[in-house]
């Protein structure tokens, strides 16, 4: 179709609207991500997934913005950045289609809503608002759908890279065993070139940074895992952030793993426990991805989490708003307090109430220890000898969520 040029006024609303928002406020952003997640449970329920629509949400306005900046009421190109790209990877890399990106239509009316405010902020003159909303709802259109058709694109191509290969063929017997398919052992561990009848620990590796950013820690982070094992591992990319790793053993020291995220704040890793068999190996991975989803509902900044750490909390915190209510009920003023004392109280009971043991652990004096839990007392709602259990899984459920800080 043929383009509308605007008025020259009208061209400087736009650019100054344009510059509004490549700064938006972050309750309009946290709306954006909301309506798309919630139109597409399949993104949502995938941390890493989330996170790269999120990122991808964030590209896209951004990208008209500064467009409209350049060159005010001009079409628009495709947005082909990295993010946007890497979300249609991750999709294909899922066993996902296209129909995942129908949720973009809703982030589409969200972010016109947005962008119809700041235009009634720019004038009050009906033609020059006519003439502005015309011009850039159309642009707002056309940008989106020809970003789309990119985004649709690349993952047929995507699909076609990852039908083909080794890749493909270990993805998709991983994905078979995770399923609980029929897939015969012998057939499964040909095309894994990894055994499957011994005892297994399952690894999740992410990274929540940019797309492909950290994408060689996380290889650092399989090969620390068979460092650990003694056992060459078995990683599979199942998505532009995300390695899927087994190793063989009993138990696992994470100091190597540990080293190997350190400086890398992006980077988490969530593990199972060891288990039998090719049972084993699928339920270990389930747990892995209950321990990965709960860090990322809590926003933890933990980067190495076990499922047996987590297990409790991960089932508390399964409804986050009755997670929050549990733990303000329970702490009362110690959900506030400095951490230190809040460490004090979950050593104290780990310690059965014993003073001179909670000093030793905490190398410090059973005198401190009594005046930090006699603080403690006047904080909370009930005497800890009656609510100590409670406490301590609460404490656990604030350690989780606050990044580490008890």
């Amino acid at each position: 179709m043929e383009w509308q040029s605007p008025s020259p006024r009208v061209r400087e609303l736009i650019r100054t609207g344009a510059q509004l928002a490549l700064s938006p406020p972050v309750e309009w952003k946290g709306a954006l991500d909301e309506a798309v997640l919630a139109a597409a449970p399949v993104l949502a329920s995938d941390p890493d997934l989330a996170a790269a629509a999120s990122r991808s949400n964030s590209a896209n306005l951004l990208h008209w913005a500064a467009a409209n900046v350049r060159d005010p009421g001009a079409p628009v190109a495709a947005n082909v950045g990295a993010e946007p790209l890497a979300i249609a990877r991750d999709i294909v890399r899922r066993g996902l289609d296209e129909r995942a990106l129908d949720a973009y239509r809703v982030g589409q009316t969200v972010a016109l809503r947005f962008w119809i405010q700041i235009a009634f902020s720019l004038t009050d003159d009906p033609a020059e608002l006519r003439e502005l909303l015309d011009i850039t709802t159309a642009s707002i259109s056309t940008f989106v759908d020809a970003t789309l058709a990119a985004l649709e694109q690349q993952i047929r191509s995507e699909r076609h890279d990852l039908t083909r290969g080794a890749h493909a063929d270990r993805l998709a017997a991983v994905t078979l065993l995770l399923d609980g398919a029929p897939i015969p052992p012998d057939r499964a561990e040909e095309r894994l070139g990894y055994r499957l009848d011994r005892r297994h620990i399952a690894a999740i590796a992410w990274s929540d940074g940019a797309p492909g950013g950290d994408a060689r820690v996380l290889d650092r982070v399989s090969e620390a895992l068979g460092r650990a094992s003694g056992a060459r591992p078995l990683s599979i990319l199942a998505s532009g952030a995300t390695r899927w790793v087994w190793v063989p053993a009993d138990d696992l020291d994470l100091a190597p793993v540990r080293a190997a995220v350190e400086g890398h704040p992006d980077v988490r890793v969530a593990l199972g426990p060891a288990a039998d068999g090719a049972d084993g190996f699928r339920r270990s991975h389930l747990d892995a991805l209950t321990t990965q989803r709960m860090l990322a509902r809590l926003r933890s900044t933990e980067q190495v989490a076990q499922f047996s750490e987590v297990e409790l909390v991960a089932l508390i915190t399964s409804d986050p708003e009755a997670a929050g209510r549990f733990v303000r009920r329970t702490l009362g003023g110690l959900a506030a307090a400095d951490a230190e004392l809040r460490r004090t109280v979950a050593m104290y009971i780990r310690e059965q109430y014993n003073a001179s043991r909670t000093a030793e652990r905490l190398y410090t004096h059973r005198n401190t220890v009594l005046r930090r839990i006699s603080r403690a007392q006047e904080l909370l709602p009930a005497p800890l000898e009656e609510s100590g259990a409670h406490v301590a899984v609460a404490l656990e459920v604030l350690y989780w969520g606050a990044g580490g800080v008890t």
